[in-house]
């Protein structure tokens, strides 16, 4: 339930900006001997699938290198398999000592992860787990927990709802992350014992390709059309929890339907606040992007990483050393807790009709 990664070393001048196909870079250097520094690179997925990964990730990394004063460049693959693999080889052909990859699938993940080895350049996967894969290790959080939590506050949900054995539809992931497995593995072992009771009843499940949220917009609708009395959502990520919602307030039953989450997104929280989210998780991205930073640091030094755990890689039938946060459930009552971690700030979530909602939260 949890990530790999894969480490090594090389060391010559890296690029400062590798923008194509929609990617996006940030980079920095210093002036003195190349040879001596460390230089990370880091491939984020996309822009599309979470907001986090632009408006977090990107954000927390960069900090945290440029105060440890090393030489990076971080850019963005927007989904493109075959621009996830040009932005890697511009980058171990710049020299950088550690690649830290977020992967779009296993496959493509293990033909950069397998290169970046060849090339003695240290490897980590961050937040996925790239399935087969050849990384030293492994950040991320405990993502069946991550599953766990969902099913629980879906659960919840219905409970103070008093709901009569309501028809639950779920919204998974995409089938090719690894993290949409675990998240499902989670989930279920919450629903499924009461699906087995008969206290739920199990209704339409289906995967999202890509965590696409048109697509799960379209998918939900055919859902609700086949099964129009779906009382509850088991929505993976805040992303296809609101593509759910926007289908259910075209119905007038957005806030009668209580529908799960995950990221602690703006969008997200406002649905919370507004009554048509059930719930969210959040992962406390700051956390993981500075454990991913401390250790792409001490590789690039070519010192060893610490972790706190070990992960299975099915696929590759290997154990990857790992360093792994604990995720938190949000409801509305605790919204203000993420807005107080300085996740998201008060200006971007409070704007125009929330802001009553956030003073009625306690968010000032």
């Amino acid at each position: 339930m949890r990530k790999g990664l894969l480490l090594t070393t090389a060391s010559v001048a890296l690029v400062s900006s590798l923008t194509a196909c929609g990617g996006s870079s940030s980079s920095s250097s210093d002036s003195g001997s190349d040879a001596e520094k460390p230089k990370i690179g880091v491939i984020l997925p996309d822009s599309k699938s979470s907001a986090r990964w632009e408006t977090a990730d990107r954000k927390y990394l960069s900090e945290a290198f440029k105060a440890a004063g090393v030489e990076y460049d971080i850019q963005n693959a927007q989904g493109d398999k075959q621009e996830f693999q040009t932005i890697a080889d511009q980058m171990i052909t710049s020299g950088v000592n550690v690649l830290v990859i977020v992967n779009l699938d296993s496959g493509t993940g293990k033909a950069v992860l397998d290169k970046a080895k060849a090339q003695g350049v240290a490897t980590i996967d961050y937040d996925r787990l790239t399935l087969g894969g050849s990384a030293q290790y492994y950040v991320s959080f405990d993502n069946t927990a991550v599953g766990k939590l969902q099913g629980e506050g879906l659960s919840k949900c219905l409970s103070d709802m008093k709901a009569k054995k309501p028809i639950v539809a779920t919204l998974n992931g995409s089938p090719t992350d690894n993290n949409a497995t675990l998240f499902a593995e989670g989930y279920n072992s919450v629903l499924d014992p009461k699906y087995k009771s008969g206290e739920y009843v199990k209704g339409p499940d289906q995967s999202v390709p890509d965590w696409d949220n048109a697509q799960a917009g379209t998918i939900f609708e055919q859902m609700l059309t086949s099964e129009p009395k779906i009382g509850g959502v088991l929505a993976a990520n805040d992303g296809l929890g609101n593509a759910a919602i926007a289908v259910l307030r075209k119905q007038n039953r957005n806030g009668e339907v209580p529908v799960t989450g995950q990221d602690a997104t703006v969008q997200g929280l406002q649905n919370i606040l507004a009554g048509d989210q059930c719930m969210t998780v959040y992962k406390a991205v700051k956390k993981e992007a500075d454990a991913t930073a401390k250790l792409a640091i001490s590789l690039a030094k070519g010192e060893k990483g610490e972790t706190n755990a070990t992960v299975e890689d099915p696929e590759g039938k290997r154990k990857v050393a790992a360093v792994l946060e604990t995720p938190v459930a949000i409801y509305k009552d605790n919204v203000k807790d993420v807005v107080d971690d300085g996740f998201v700030t008060k200006e971007e979530l409070c704007k125009g009709k929330y802001a009553a909602l956030c003073a009625k939260a306690g968010i000032e």
